[in-house]
């Protein structure tokens, strides 16, 4: 029989590739910035004997003990230059600071490492969706996340949907990869005194009674399939409130409201600072996600963590998201999407059953889980036969 040699008998020292990581970053941070920012801080409790030398770009973002933050020369808030440290600086950044594996935290790792790697993946859209990127980064992530993702010694994805996304679609042995959710931050589940919610809807100019949706306005998030809903339920008491900045071909969402004749029943707040994002979902009264595609749809965690029930897509990772808590709808099914807002609006039973399960369920994804999830594919990355 074969001796097993496991190298993590020893403490472990993780490089971390963290220049995506804003020197202001916090838990209210979007996307992969503030999954970043809270893996950093729970790696450390996840295992108490390992070392952690995390590589930043523009500021030193405080994020705990036992995290040596070293800070690049270079202005890596600026893809060109971060494209250049992560190839050719990193390499040698990561020998100096004699790091026993280097984690790659968005989806490319040096070509040339001077250890073993691990890639974390958030989703695949540069493949599903390139005409959302410009075209230097689209290359760069076609042309190099493959590549890292099969190098690697193991590949972290967020979803079991970007999991085997990663697996058809890159190529990499479903065996190497590992999941490592999101987690909801406890500010989404601090109770919203009802005098509370009543003053911000007031100081927002919302109405008593209104149905959420959280996104960027383009087609990905499919929000004409959501207008087109709306707008078949028989009464308009509650209305429908489009949050979220402009993205690309948003015509089409504001053509929609004009044709539907929805001009007085749907709200376009625009842009939602992450501070206020709390109160807009525990404000609200169902909220609603019939994007197409997402590496996992935390929006959904966050509006279930304050006690706001749920409507989504049945597609791509928001099933995980969602659980048996809430409605699943297909994404082209506008009366199946007319059913599901009828009942949310219709059935206060529904919406206080959904709520009290949804905080339930929201409470399992947490972020001490995703960092113990992570130090586990650490430690499977430098297992040795």
């Amino acid at each position: 029989m074969p001796v097993m040699e496991n190298v993590t008998r020893r403490p472990l020292h993780v490089g971390i590739n963290a220049h995506l990581l804003s020197g202001q970053a916090g838990y209210r941070s979007a996307g992969i910035h503030g999954y970043i920012y809270n893996l950093l801080r729970h790696l450390p409790a996840a295992d108490p004997d390992a070392r952690y030398t995390v590589f930043v770009g523009v500021g030193r973002p405080a994020l705990g003990p036992r995290l040596t933050v070293r800070a690049a020369r270079l202005r890596t808030d600026r893809p060109a230059l971060r494209v250049l440290w992560e190839q050719l600086i990193q390499p040698g950044a990561a020998r100096r600071a004699g790091v026993d594996l280097l984690h790659a935290l968005a989806f490319v790792a040096p070509l040339v490492a001077p250890c073993p790697s691990v890639v974390t993946v958030y989703d695949l859209s540069f493949l599903y969706y390139p005409e959302r990127f410009r075209a230097a980064r689209r290359l760069y992530l076609r042309a190099l996340t493959g590549v890292s993702c099969r190098r690697a010694r193991r590949v972290i994805a967020i979803s079991q949907s970007t999991a085997r996304d990663v697996h058809r679609l890159l190529g990499v042995p479903a065996e190497r990869i590992d999941v490592a959710a999101p987690g909801v931050s406890e500010d989404f589940f601090a109770p919203v005194p009802d005098e509370v919610r009543a003053a911000f809807r007031a100081d927002k100019n919302l109405p008593a009674r209104f149905i959420l949706s959280l996104g960027t306005l383009e087609p990905r998030k499919n929000l004409l399939t959501l207008l087109h809903a709306y707008a078949k339920l028989p009464s308009r008491d509650v209305k429908l409130v489009l949050a979220g900045g402009k993205g690309w071909l948003y015509d089409d969402i504001f053509r929609a409201i004009e044709t539907l004749d929805l001009k007085d029943d749907v709200i376009l707040p625009g842009y939602v600072p992450g501070i206020e994002l709390p109160r807009w979902y525990a404000s609200a009264e169902t909220f609603v996600y019939p994007s197409i595609y997402e590496g996992f749809g935390l929006p959904l965690l966050e509006a279930m963590a304050a006690g706001t029930p749920v409507i989504a897509s049945n597609t791509s990772s928001l099933p995980e998201a969602v659980g048996d808590v809430g409605a699943l709808v297909a994404p082209d099914d506008v009366e199946a999407w007319t059913a599901a807002l009828a009942r949310a609006v219709d059935s206060p039973a529904w919406r206080a059953e959904m709520g009290a399960r949804g905080r339930a369920h929201a409470r399992t994804f947490t972020w001490a889980r995703t960092a113990v999830q992570t130090v586990d594919s650490y430690r499977r990355a430098l297992e040795r036969k």
